[in-house]
């Protein structure tokens, strides 16, 4: 069962954006195109500019909001329209079995729920004229008999336990008029009785849709596993003559195709179905015996699919404009901005350098898997205090505690309780947007991801430093070959999501002597599937270990995407340290503390990386938590791995007492892994690392390094110098 199995997580049935939108990409070249998808609430007309997003701060103590207009680039005006927001996963089958022939029929599956049901369709058959529905209640069992506008409702009451697989099933028997209603729970007894339904008829054909309403999905979607629907000739009034029934008409074997968005029909009249909007597949089914972890070695054991009335995956709005990008445009960060007379919206994305021509020397790394994970996070921004400070500032208004509609992050759950494993980035991304603030942050902006890269990002157009963009999903399709050409490239704040194709690219790139700055904190931790077919979705399972708000089930911790074992990177063999030389170990709120230069460093290998920095102790300041060691802490492990020789040049102290160790660093309640005190894990270590190839990599520790780039002056102090010295040294190093 999960965290939250004893009760139900409201639906995020809240306010839509006056104006919101999405691309079909995050990122273009020079000469390409994007597909616009807007939608205005009242349909009004909007507005459309281009400009370079320079930084994404709202916080008037720091740059502030700038961008760079482009209109005279790019500008539109059109007229606007709402776009649908359609929630709820079901299987979706075109053209149902034809039961013309047939007197009598059932509809039967088994079922299974974390938490008492709401009303939900199982299955469901016929179009306007006539259909039937066998649907879950909260106090039982409901047949929807519907013919010619009338609709006739048959209640069966009966008890059905949450966390046990039930037969379920609705039998009409046109020429008698009669319907039956039955449940078993696997290994129970049998409830089950009929009722008169004088003038029914049996709908001959029409759509066929498992875990909703055939004629209106909306609001009728099933939460809870479904395995085994079936459609069968003949009315069964209890299980013994379902569990002999030699009569299949036709029934879908979810155990087929899992990673796939289509279910495989069976029987003389199946036809083939499709997935809508992403239900959870590769989960456990009524057959698991424990025995084997992954499905894809007992995929019979892994024959249900988890639907979710919440279930949300891509808007599949209509496209409403394209831009191409200019010939000329430079690499670099971009948003159109989206303007209604209702409220406004930007539309971020990057543009990469040109496939054939001059590069800079500089490339940041955009962890736009990131973004994707948390898209939408619910707890972003949710306090009103804090929305109130955003609002005095500018900042983006659009936090997913009143703006719900678009779907969750992976760090929420289900309205069940079970935790959100899919991400797609064909929907609006609130969290991805300049000017939003995510955490409580009285001594700082409260920003992460998008908005707090922008402070990297400003402070390389303050140092006047030329820099490409290309992000993790270029990286993913196009390889190490993508950054080959770059002397240096930049991390952000917290690049946590990868592939094993972004890790294996910038593996490469260090084992070919390629010079990195990892400037941020807790990451390369969670590992992600992709899928080539869809390459919109980002699916993460949270397995054994890690910081994580919820706990994938045993037996379902292997992707549906690609059939591999989730989790941490670090239980898969891939540990941050043997990457980057350090690797996540402790966590607390949002607060931030400082850093203390090692008493050896000057003097080592990495000491001109302290030039210029007269005190010890640096970084007690900053715009993300109000210092440059925080939130989320990395340190070095030498039994962990290393990809050279690692000097420490500093380390972070005084923690927050609200700090505590990762899970995945202690034994017991007091035993790590190291064998050290659990206080001494607590900390963020700064290294040089010089790899055997010549390449050379600088990792800071801490989610909010960038954010003390600034110190209340500008982009000046001991942090923004020792980045300078890192950057400036890298390139000398490399021409």
């Amino acid at each position: 069962m999960t965290l939250h199995s004893h009760l139900r997580i409201p639906l995020l049935d809240t306010e839509e954006m006056p104006i919101t939108g999405y691309f079909d990409r995050l990122s273009v070249r020079p000469g390409e195109r994007l597909q616009a998808h807007v939608s205005v609430a009242d349909g009004a007309a909007y507005k459309a500019r281009l400009v370079r997003v320079i930084s994404g701060d709202p916080n008037p103590a720091g740059p502030g909001m700038v961008f760079e207009d482009l209109s005279d680039r790019f500008a539109i005006e059109a007229a606007g329209g709402r776009q649908p927001l359609a929630v709820g996963s079901f299987a979706d089958v075109a053209e149902g079995p034809d039961l013309s022939s047939c007197g009598a029929v059932t509809w039967t599956a088994l079922i299974w729920f974390a938490t008492p049901p709401r009303h939900g369709a199982v299955i469901s058959q016929g179009d306007a004229a006539a259909h039937v529905t066998l649907a879950v209640t909260p106090s039982g069992l409901q047949a929807l008999l519907a013919d010619a506008g009338e609709t006739q409702v048959r209640d069966l009451p009966t008890a059905m336990q949450a966390g046990v697989w039930h037969r379920v099933w609705l039998s009409v028997d046109a020429r008698e008029g009669q319907v039956v209603l039955g449940c078993q729970p696997v290994g129970g007894l049998v409830t089950a009785q009929a009722f008169d339904a004088p003038g029914l008829r049996t709908p001959s054909d029409g759509r066929l849709t498992i875990a909703a309403d055939a004629v209106s999905q909306a609001g009728t979607c099933f939460t809870g596993k479904i395995e085994a629907p079936a459609v069968l000739d003949g009315a069964y009034r209890d299980a013994a003559g379902l569990d002999g029934a030699t009569g299949l008409i036709a029934g879908w074997d979810f155990s087929q195709n899992i990673d796939t968005q289509s279910v495989a029909a069976v029987g003389p009249k199946g036809r083939d179905g499709v997935l809508r909007r992403w239900p959870v597949r590769g989960v456990k089914g009524a057959s698991w015996t424990g025995e084997e972890q992954s499905w894809r070695h007992a995929p019979r054991e892994y024959a249900a699919i988890h639907f979710h009335e919440d279930d949300f995956g891509s808007c599949d709005w209509r496209p409403s404009f394209a831009f191409t990008a200019p010939d000329d445009l430079k690499s670099g960060a971009y948003a159109l901005h989206l303007t209604t007379a209702a409220g406004e919206d930007w539309l971020p994305f990057y543009v990469l350098p040109p496939r054939a021509g001059p590069r800079q020397k500089v490339c940041f790394l955009a962890p736009t898997y990131t973004y994707q994970a948390y898209g939408n996070c619910y707890f972003a921004n949710r306090l009103e205090r804090t929305q109130a400070r955003g609002a005095a500032w500018g900042a983006s208004a659009y936090c997913a505690v009143k703006y719900g509609s678009y779907g969750r992050s992976t760090y929420n759950w289900h309205a069940d309780g079970s935790g959100v494993s899919l991400s797609s980035r064909l929907r609006p991304l609130l969290t991805m947007r300049p000017g939003f603030i995510f955490e409580e942050d009285p001594r700082g902006s409260g920003l992460r991801h998008y908005p707090a890269d922008t402070h990297l990002l400003a402070w390389l157009e303050d140092k006047q430093i030329p820099f490409d963009v290309v992000t993790d999903e270029d990286l993913d399709d196009e390889g190490a070959g993508l950054i080959d050409d770059y002397d240096l490239v930049l991390t952000g704040s917290h690049p946590e999501y990868h592939t094993a194709g972004t890790l294996d690219a910038l593996a490469t790139f260090v084992a070919k002597g390629g010079n990195l700055a990892y400037l941020g904190g807790n990451g390369f931790y969670w590992r992600i599937a992709r899928q080539a077919q869809h390459p919109e979705m980002i699916e993460v399972r949270r397995a054994e270990g890690g910081i994580r708000t919820w706990a994938a089930e045993p037996g379902e911790y292997y992707h549906q995407l690609d059939g591999r074992l989730g989790g941490i990177w670090r239980r898969n063999g891939r540990t941050p340290q043997a990457l980057v030389g350090i690797g996540f170990s402790a966590q607390g709120p949002f607060e931030s503390t400082y850093y203390r230069i090692a008493p050896d460093a000057r003097s080592g290998p990495g000491g001109w990386i302290l030039d210029g920095v007269d005190q010890d102790i640096f970084g007690d300041y900053g715009l993300s938590g109000g210092g440059a060691a925080g939130f989320e802490l990395d340190r070095a492990d030498p039994a962990l791995g290393a990809p050279g020789a690692v000097h420490i040049l500093a380390s972070s102290e005084d923690p927050p007492k609200s700090f505590g160790v990762v899970h995945e660093e202690m034994l017991t309640e007091s035993l790590t892994m190291t064998g050290e005190s659990p206080e001494r894990l607590v900390r963020a270590d700064m290294v040089y690392v010089e790899t055997p190839a010549g390449g050379r990599i600088f990792s800071t520790g801490s989610i909010t390094f960038c954010g003390s780039l600034w110190n209340g002056e500008g982009f000046q102090g001991p942090v923004s110098r020792i980045l300078e010295n890192v950057v400036r040294g890298f390139l000398d190093a490399g021409a």
